[in-house]
């Protein structure tokens, strides 16, 4: 049975600006995150749409992992909902299964992990909250400055 970890992100950048910053978080976020993202590109589909396949390749420092397969399962324009699971990368040797589904709505990221750990001494995927709370933070200041 899958476990969960949910937070909303507040955020002060128009949905709609942020929505579109998402979608484009593929050449976005390199440049934005470098102390998170050395680099993502889209390896499977055109990286947005259900089924697209992108390689992260994350900087040094961030645990558990230099790269990762995440593949689109859920691109939802109207209702600005994304999902996506990791289907490849060494965060997979502790955790069976990752999957993020976020919603924009006004002022706030609704968002969700949902995981099974491969053993029980693995530890829940905080780190990975916390990385997304960073991205959104300083996401957020960006748009806001441009």
């Amino acid at each position: 049975m899958a476990s969960k970890i949910t937070t909303v992100f507040d955020v002060k950048s128009p949905a709609d600006k942020l929505w579109a910053a998402l979608r484009d978080s593929t050449e976005l976020f390199p440049k934005i995150l470098p102390e998170l993202y050395k680099s993502i590109e889209t390896v499977e589909g055109d990286g947005k749409s259900v089924g697209s396949v992108r390689l992260l390749k994350y900087a040094d420092g961030v645990p558990m992992t230099t790269f990762a397969k995440e593949k689109v399962e859920l691109a939802d324009e109207e209702n600005k909902v994304l999902s996506y699971s990791v289907v490849d990368g060494e965060i997979l040797d502790f955790y069976k299964n990752l999957k993020v589904t976020m919603r924009v709505t006004p002022a706030a990221v609704e968002w969700a992990l949902e995981f099974d750990k491969a053993g029980e001494q693995v530890p829940a995927p905080d780190f990975i909250k916390d990385s997304a709370a960073k991205a959104f933070r300083d996401l957020d200041e960006y748009l806001l400055k441009n």
